[in-house]
């Protein structure tokens, strides 16, 4: 296994330290092969996609609209 470095704000540092039984290298770890998985996965799903990269951002724009939209509209 290899060692990697982490930079994190001193405030989160404080708040971890609450928590001493707590192995935030198998926490980091886990997160990093989660997020691992779901990359892959989104890779899986574009690699079927017909969709070109200005659609995708045209489209998400929209997405974006509609949810402001609607959060303003609840207040």
């Amino acid at each position: 296994m290899v060692s990697m470095t982490l930079a994190i704000p001193i405030e989160l540092k404080k708040e971890m330290e609450l928590y001493p039984e707590i192995n935030w290298s198998v926490v980091a770890r886990t997160a990093i092969q989660r997020k691992i998985k779901i990359l892959q996965e989104m890779d899986k799903l574009l690699s079927k996609s017909e969709l070109t990269e200005e659609d995708t951002i045209r489209i998400g724009r929209q997405i974006n609209k509609k949810v402001a939209k609607k959060y303003r509209e609840e207040g």
